[in-house]
């Protein structure tokens, strides 16, 4: 087995994983390993071929692969930066080893600290139990995405699209530019899960109809999808007795939602978040188990890819500081709640808080509300308020806590919307 050592090991080469590494360059570390599984770096920009990409990271509007050449052109002439690409992470040992398998065979990463950032998967038929047969024809989003983009093929004709994330919505767009019929778009639930602009960019200019509170009961088809029967749903996701019609197509995708790749983390036992489906970290973005840090879609769902790049910064940062000795704090012990309104806050855990320093709070609400406050509530006072003119599930509120702010006998903090 060849052996190497690094400071810091990033397992990913996305936006978040390149962020990382850029950042932990910057914070001083002088070997850095970027571990990627495809065949090149981007992660899963390289398939997003639309705009809309780079507006907060770089104050300019960039498809998904501009996106990554950009991030990869701030590392890649970085002497310290070696990439493993086609290179999979078998495992992450107690001692911060990486175990990897590629092109150079067998080889054990040796880091001072390593950075999880290995991206999320989509959630597939299987996990939602759609009734009827298993033709040909269904598809994943996010797999038919990369079929037109990357490989030139259409995935059928006529198409009925399941789920209203943001993939499935660009996808809706992208198919009728191609000259597939797009039928519709169902939700289960009865409001959208992607970005309000991908709805009125994808469907509403595009006269997709978005069926709210309706989802398919059946997929019909023996060799290939015929059509499906669609059904209104209640307040409790049950179908509504006599709400059925018929949609005929030759194309399923789904876009029922993303999955972090945790895989990795488990073997590790982190803990993870039952609601964010990714570790439990602190404002470093540092896991349970001490110099391993998260970030991007393995530790909870982003809708914007410069979000992701932030959150790799800060996981980037921290783990350089970490592998120098720079960074004395324990793995996080105050709790950071998601309160009223809120379904998810990241991170969930504060470690040594003090000294004025900003954490970055990622919080996403869990139902549509107008005019609402963002409050963060320690020791018995609000200790943070923030006026919002909307809060989204399908959007990420970030906000900016001050430690300096939280009272020294506050035993947790409370994340709300009031």
């Amino acid at each position: 087995m060849d052996k190497k050592a690094y400071d810091v090991a990033v397992i990913g080469g996305g936006p978040a994983g390149l962020a990382a590494a850029k950042a932990a360059a910057e914070a001083g570390a002088g070997k850095i390993a970027v571990i990627e599984r495809d065949r090149e770096l981007g992660g899963i920009l390289q398939q997003c071929i639309h705009n809309g990409f780079g507006l907060r990271h770089f104050n300019e509007e960039l498809t998904g692969p501009a996106y990554a050449e950009r991030c990869l052109g701030l590392i890649k002439h970085l002497p310290g930066v070696c990439f493993y690409v086609d290179t999979m992470a078998l495992a992450v040992q107690n001692d911060n080893t990486v175990v990897t398998s590629g092109p150079r065979g067998i080889t054990a990463i040796k880091a001072g600290s390593v950075v999880l950032a290995m991206g999320c998967r989509e959630r597939t038929r299987g996990a939602i139990r759609i009734a009827g047969t298993r033709p040909a024809g269904v598809f994943t989003a996010g797999a038919a995405q990369r079929m037109v983009n990357m490989e030139g093929v259409l995935p059928g004709n006529t198409a009925v699209i399941l789920g209203s994330g943001d993939i499935g919505l660009i996808m809706a767009r992208r198919l009728s530019i191609e000259g597939v019929r797009v039928m519709a778009c169902l939700e289960i639930a009865p409001w959208s899960n992607g970005l309000t602009r991908n709805i009125v960019q994808c469907l509403d200019d595009y006269d997709i109809p978005l069926y709210l509170s309706h989802t398919i009961s059946a997929i019909h088809g023996r060799d290939r999808v015929t059509g499906v029967t669609c059904v209104k749903v209640n307040e409790a996701f049950r179908p509504v007795a006599g709400s059925e019609f018929y949609l005929e197509c030759d194309t399923v995708l789904l876009s029922v939602g993303l999955i972090p790749e945790n895989e990795l983390s488990r073997q590790m036992d982190l803990p993870l978040d039952p609601l964010t489906g990714g570790p439990v970290v602190d404002q470093n973005r540092q896991t349970a188990h001490t110099g391993v840090f998260a970030a991007g879609n393995v530790l909870h769902v982003h809708d914007l890819a410069d979000f992701a790049s932030e959150e790799g910064a800060i996981a980037g940062r921290a783990a350089a500081l970490h592998s120098s000795g720079q960074l004395a704090a324990p793995p996080g012990v105050l709790p950071v709640i998601a309160g009223d309104g809120l379904r998810t806050v990241v991170p969930q855990l504060l470690s040594d808080p003090g000294g004025g320093e900003n954490i970055r709070l990622f919080v996403r609400a869990s139902r549509p509300r107008e005019k609402v406050t963002l409050e963060a509530a320690a020791g018995g006072r609000v200790v943070f308020t923030r006026a919002l003119p909307a809060a989204r599930p399908s959007e990420m509120i970030v906000a900016d806590l001050k430690t300096d702010r939280l009272p020294k006998t506050a035993d947790h903090i409370v994340i709300r919307l009031t």
